[in-house]
Order: C-alpha cells, then sequence, then structure tokens
C-alpha cells in the first residue's frame, strides 16, 4: 500500500522535501502547492508531479507534508487535519503555543498522525551520541551551532531558526523540560534576534547552555556533555565523537583509571530517514519519533528564550 503525500510549501528546504517523497519508498507523490505559482510549476516539474491548488493538494492526499513558512503553520496544520489527512510539520510546530496546543488536539481528536520536522534527532550523529558510553551521570550540556548569515528564513529569530533543534535535542537528553530558562541576544541584521545564547535550569542542579548564531564567520557545530565521570566532546561537522570516562580504552597519564573512547558515524540521509518514519507512522501506526508533545516542548522552551531576550 501506498501512502498518498502532497507538499505544501516548496521554498529551500520545501524542494528538498519534495525530491524526497517523490522517490520514498511506499509513497505516492500526488503534488505540489506553493505560494509563488511560478516556484511551485519549477519543482513540480523537477518531481513530475502537478501543481496544485492547496485545496486540491489535500483533497488527493492521504498525508501533507507542510514546508511553508512557520507563521502559516497553524491555518495550513488546521486545513489538512479538518481534511482527516495525516500532518507532518516542518519545525517549529507553530508560531505560538496556543496554535500547537490546538494542532495537538485536532490530531488526537481526528486519530492522524502529527510529526513535527526536528530532523536532528533522525541524524546518524545523534543516534552515535545516545550510543556512546556515558561519562557518569549528565550534569551539563553545551551546545553550539552558528552559520554565517544568509538572507532566509529571516522571518523568525535564531531561536525559531537554527536554536530549536538544539533545544530539542537537550531536551532529548535531558529527559524532562527545564524548570529555569535565561537568554541574551540581539538583533543584528534581520528584525529579529541573529544570535542568542540560552542558559536552562533542570531538576537535580543540572544545567545547559545552548549558544545559536546565524551571523558567524564560519559554520560550527559542537556538542559537550558533563558528567560526575569525566565528559563527552561531539564535534558534527568533524563527524568525531570522544568520551573522557573511568575505563576507558585510551589511557590518560595524569588521570589513572580513566581513558577515552573515540569513535564516529557514517552520515545516512536524515530527512530520507525522517520521511520513512512519517510513513511508517501513517501506515503501520509506529508512534512517530517527534510528536506533538516533542513539539510543543521544544516551541515552549524557544518562545521563553526570546521572551528572556526581550
Amino acid at each position: 500500500m501506498a501512502l498518498r503525500v502532497a507538499l505544501l510549501g516548496c521554498g529551500h528546504f520545501g524542494r528538498f522535501h519534495a525530491l524526497k517523497a517523490a522517490k520514498a519508498p511506499r509513497v505516492e507523490f500526488i503534488g505540489l502547492h506553493d505560494a509563488d505559482p511560478a516556484r511551485a510549476a519549477a519543482i513540480a516539474a523537477e518531481c513530475g508531479v502537478p501543481a496544485l491548488a492547496a485545496e486540491e493538494a489535500i483533497a488527493r492526499a492521504d498525508a501533507v507534508i507542510v514546508a511553508a513558512p512557520t507563521r502559516f503553520h497553524g491555518s495550513l496544520g488546521r486545513q489538512v487535519l479538518a481534511a482527516g489527512r495525516h500532518l507532518f510539520l516542518e519545525k517549529p510546530i507553530a508560531g505560538t503555543l496556543a496554535e500547537a496546543e490546538h494542532l495537538a488536539a485536532l490530531a488526537l481528536a481526528a486519530g492522524k498522525v502529527l510529526q513535527v520536522g526536528h530532523i536532528e534527532r533522525f541524524s546518524a550523529a545523534f543516534r552515535a551520541v545516545r550510543q556512546a558510553p556515558a561519562g557518569g551521570t549528565a550534569l551539563h550540556w553545551e551546545a553550539v551551532r552558528a552559520a554565517p548569515f544568509r538572507p532566509r528564513s529571516l522571518d523568525v529569530s535564531v531561536v525559531l531558526d537554527l536554536m530549536i533543534h538544539d533545544i530539542d535535542l537537550v531536551l532529548a537528553l535531558a529527559g524532562e523540560a527545564p524548570t529555569t530558562v535565561e537568554a541574551t541576544g540581539a538583533r543584528v541584521m534581520s528584525d529579529h534576534a541573529d544570535f542568542a545564547v540560552a542558559r536552562l535550569g533542570f531538576s537535580g542542579g543540572r544545567s545547559a547552555t545552548i549558544t545559536a548564531s546565524r551571523i558567524s564567520l564560519a559554520m560550527e557545530r559542537r556538542l559537550r556533555v558533563l558528567g560526575t565521570e569525566g565528559e563527552m566532546s561531539v564535534d558534527f561537522l568533524g563527524r568525531s565523537l570522544a568520551v573522557l570516562r573511568r575505563g576507558g580504552a585510551e589511557a590518560v597519564a595524569t588521570m589513572p583509571g580513566y581513558g577515552i573512547d573515540r569513535g564516529g558515524w557514517t552520515d545516512h540521509d536524515s530527512l530520507e530517514a525522517e520521511q520513512a518514519g512519517f510513513v511508517a507512522a501513517c501506515l503501520d501506526g509506529v508512534p512517530p519519533e517527534v510528536g506533538a508533545a516533542e513539539g510543543i516542548a521544544a516551541l515552549k522552551v524557544a518562545l521563553a528564550v526570546e521572551a528572556a531576550i526581550g
């Protein structure tokens, strides 16, 4: 059985969704829509599907991917769920908490899948982090995500654009919502914060620092986890991971009994894996890796960070 999938929103990332859906197993990609007819026609031709009105795309589909700008997530999501279709919403789940909770309630009432596009959950890198030997109990997380300025996705702050990825990952690793949120940030090239540093407090004295910038000199993606026995250091761009811990393989002369376990990963197509998870949720009833609850949890923290920046 093939899942009939439509796409709403053919911007930079929407195009990638279209190209993947056009070749995905167990998917019949039935068409796409974009507010820009010329853009829709170009991407439709590239994928060999028709460009459709939004209403027609939803009506023809079993499931709809919404990759439109964040401000349209609430209205488009409601249309999709009201039509009784499964829904994949790119991150963030919505622009406001009220919209997000309304979409979650609609999906629950309709018995439909609502998956949120936190793609990093599907990356080989994050899976390697979760499988790595622990350096004791984690007490602090430090995440950095930085990129040079590009004039896109400027309708939202760097918090909803970039930081929300690492907010979601830290929440997944911490296993709970933070009890405190503090932040610093500033507008530099847009009408919204272009860099931000968030400080999250968790129960038991645990904490996290998350830095995001879209005005940096160079690309940077790192994660550091400090624990009761040592630390984990991850360079996502360099595809390297090292854990300093008691009993580690590579002895540390100055720390008797401690050693370093080194590892890495082979990248796979995270978007392909994410779409496959959505298809499995729709056709097989497998719970989505990132559902409405996870999308709302990340959005709550992101909005708290924005509020703290002011």
